[in-house]
């Protein structure tokens, strides 16, 4: 996974951040399909896409978040 480490921070982080809450009004796309999602009413293809394209920054953002805490940490530990 160090493609992810090659991913700079602060982009991926705005690319997360617009893409996660786009469009803003009347709501997000994302919270939007997350909602349908628990509802069970994601059903239609192009929705399920949606969900995808717009969670797809998100979570990588999330992993790569995580991956430096636990290398930073593993790090720390060696150090040790």
């Amino acid at each position: 996974m160090s493609w992810i480490d090659k991913i700079p921070l602060l982009p991926l982080l705005i690319v997360a951040l617009a893409l996660g809450l786009a469009p803003f009004v009347p709501e997000p796309h994302l919270w939007e399909k997350l909602k349908m999602l628990v509802a069970g009413t994601l059903v239609r293809p192009i929705d399920i896409f949606d969900l995808l394209l717009h969670a797809s920054a998100p979570v990588l953002l999330l992993i790569k978040l995580l991956r430096m805490a636990f290398v930073t940490n593993n790090s720390i530990n060696r150090l040790s």
